[in-house]
């Protein structure tokens, strides 16, 4: 995983992020064609800000520290505890802030909380193969390729194939309560 000074920081994503979370989302449609869907309207942004609601995913906003201006979003989504101790990464980058590496070290902070504050053993980034840049960045980060998941989400009106990648804690890692003795 990459560790380097950054010039970024996670804030939780929160409803008071709204206009500014939409406004952003509308003007990179361009740069996420049909494979990101997030809010871009108040309606769906209420409804979407429900799923952190139960603490099973978190939600983020990269922020450039110099201007506080909003990067990307990332997400830890359904994390799962026992013996797996993994989630799920989702994140998308702000085409104001895109190709400038912020999304790179956003993402590198989001995987340092949750080895470390969420105690997570495994991470999994699932990207469509048409996702260069993606898949760029997860290689950077030092994510493993696993494998294909055919059909593996509904997006943009398809089934669409991701390339699924992931990455463990460093050693030494601090298992959560949760994981069983044996």
């Amino acid at each position: 995983m990459l560790t380097m000074p950054t010039r970024v920081e996670l804030h939780p994503l929160t409803l008071s992020d709204q206009d500014e979370f939409c406004t952003l989302v509308r003007a990179s449609s361009e740069l996420y064609g049909p494979r990101m869907q997030l809010p871009a309207t108040a309606e769906e942004f209420q409804v979407w800000m429900r799923r952190f609601d139960d603490g099973t995913n978190q939600g983020f906003l990269i922020r450039v520290r110099e201007t506080g201006a909003a990067a990307g979003t990332v997400n830890i989504n359904s994390i799962i505890r026992g013996r797996y101790q993994g989630a799920s990464l989702g994140y998308a980058a702000f085409a104001p802030s895109a190709g400038r590496g912020y999304m790179t070290e956003g993402v590198a902070l989001a995987l340092q909380y949750a080895f470390t504050d969420l105690r997570l053993h495994r991470m999994e980034a699932n990207i469509q193969p048409t996702n260069k840049a993606s898949l760029a960045l997860v290689q950077r980060l030092g994510f493993r390729h696993e494998g294909v998941s055919p059909a593996y989400l509904y997006i943009g009106g398809a089934w669409r194939d991701h390339e699924r990648w992931s990455i463990t804690a460093p050693e030494p890692w601090t298992p959560d309560p949760s994981l069983p003795e044996f």
